[in-house]
């Protein structure tokens, strides 16, 4: 139950040289790659199900309800990532709570997060764009489109075991050499991508205002079927809960703090602002997609968005959609690995991890030899394993270091609080022995 001291990890993160993590990223680089985790294709499939299933056109309620739930939490972050502006983000802030035990726990429960995570992105990510390619008779051996595990059945009917899911190792090793070239580059990278998918969500909206049917906003809660959870009040809530990991994410950014420039202004910028950017977003994408259409049409569709761009003139976008995804899932699997190979660092540098997982490269400041240990493991992983088993995984370990974040800062609060007593007494103790109102006993 050894905790970390706030001073120690203060010290740690004022630390410069050779092999330290350099400072380059500024508020709008952090709010980029939050907005880049949390836009994902998430948003173009959780969007119909949770309207379709529990909300209804209130859908966009719940993801406001959803917005406030994660705002206490990123609170969380913010306040850890100021006061304590080191790589490792949860795991960090459980040393300094709760203790070893706890970080250690925590530190392997966001490879669950991060590496299963980013595993699971890339093996989509392959999926959509064998989709996306075929549209121009572009085709991929069907073979090394899926892992040794699965089996697809082809056009004429015949069915093919995979070998390999080749697209999947292909984006994971691309990414990883992007993040060993540096921090910098990798953020440029991501506002580039954040830009491309923030410009599709954005035209989605403006076209499709126009086409609007009033109708199919009533009524705006649908009456309860009997069910909790499937329409009405419950059905509002329970939406929420099906829309809240599109805004998984915020909580990475809280991984940069040591390679943040000024993070005590920087942090809370970046966690905040990209969870209010995004939850304007996730509104108005929710309000204009069951306007386009009716909630009960989006029942069973993995790609509700293309149902509403049916009803716009505007058949191409849906071609634009599915690159829109391709786009966000790129983002995602760069920020998913970027967060892991930090609490890596960390957890390295506090010995519960070998010491090459904390060495920097001279040259690019970067934890390189992790960062290609985890691209080989993460790549290897996403080409052979199915994505139902990795899939399922994933948000368990971005529950608990949710849980972990919370509870430490309620305690790293009471500890505060306490210190600020003891001191302030003392001081009233100091001055009463000035002022010759307290005589001090002859053994004291």
């Amino acid at each position: 139950m050894i905790r970390k001291s706030i001073e120690a990890l203060q010290q740690e993160a004022a630390e410069t040289g050779t092999y330290s993590l350099k400072r380059t990223l500024s508020a709008t680089n952090l709010v980029a790659m939050g907005i880049g985790v949390i836009i994902g294709a998430g948003l173009f499939s959780l969007t119909g199900i949770a309207a379709a299933n529990n909300a209804g056109p209130a859908v966009t309620l719940s993801f406001i309800i959803a917005a406030v739930g994660c705002a206490f939490c990123a609170l969380c972050y913010a306040e850890f990532a100021s006061m304590v502006p080191v790589a490792g983000s949860a795991y960090t802030y459980a040393y300094a709570t709760l203790g070893e035990l706890f970080a250690w726990i925590i530190g392997w429960d966001l490879v669950l997060e991060y590496s299963v995570g980013a595993a699971t992105v890339s093996i989509s990510w392959s999926q959509y764009l064998v989709r996306f390619l075929s549209k121009y008779h572009i085709y991929f051996p069907a073979q090394l489109t899926a892992s040794p595990f699965e089996h697809l059945t082809l056009a004429n009917g015949s069915t093919v075991q995979g070998w390999i899911n080749l697209p999947a190792v292909f984006i994971i090793i691309f990414i990883t050499a992007i993040l060993i070239r540096g921090t910098k580059g990798s953020a440029l990278f991501n506002i580039v991508v954040v830009s491309l998918k923030i410009g599709v969500v954005v035209v989605f909206i403006v076209l499709g205002w126009n086409y609007i049917n009033p109708d199919n906003y009533v009524p705006y809660i649908p009456a309860n079927t009997g069910t909790f959870g499937e329409f009405g009040i419950s059905g509002v809530f329970r939406g929420a809960g099906v829309v809240f990991f599109v805004f998984i994410g915020f909580d990475i950014i809280a991984t940069m703090a040591q390679e943040t420039k000024n993070p005590k202004r920087n942090m809370p910028i970046g966690i905040i602002g990209s969870l209010v950017i995004c939850t304007l977003l996730f509104g108005l994408f929710s309000f204009v997609m069951t306007g386009l259409a009716h909630y009960t049409e989006f029942k069973n569709s993995a790609a509700p968005v293309a149902i509403a761009i049916e009803k716009t003139p505007f058949f191409w976008m849906s071609q634009v959609i599915i690159m829109a995804i391709i786009i966000g899932y790129t983002s995602v699997i760069l920020v998913d690995l970027l967060g892991q190979s930090r609490v890596f660092f960390s957890m390295s540098r506090d010995g519960l991890l070998p010491k090459l997982f904390s060495e920097v490269h001279p040259k690019f400041r970067t934890p390189y030899k992790g960062n290609m240990i985890l691209g080989t493991f993460i790549s290897l992983f996403a080409g052979l394993v199915p994505i139902g088993v990795v899939g399922e995984m994933t948000s368990i370990g971005t529950l608990l270091a949710f849980v972990m974040v919370c509870l430490g800062v309620m305690i790293l609060t009471n500890i505060f609080f306490l210190c600020k007593f003891q001191a302030g007494f003392a001081v009233l103790l100091a001055v009463e022995k000035i002022n010759g109102k307290i005589k001090r006993p002859p053994n004291d």
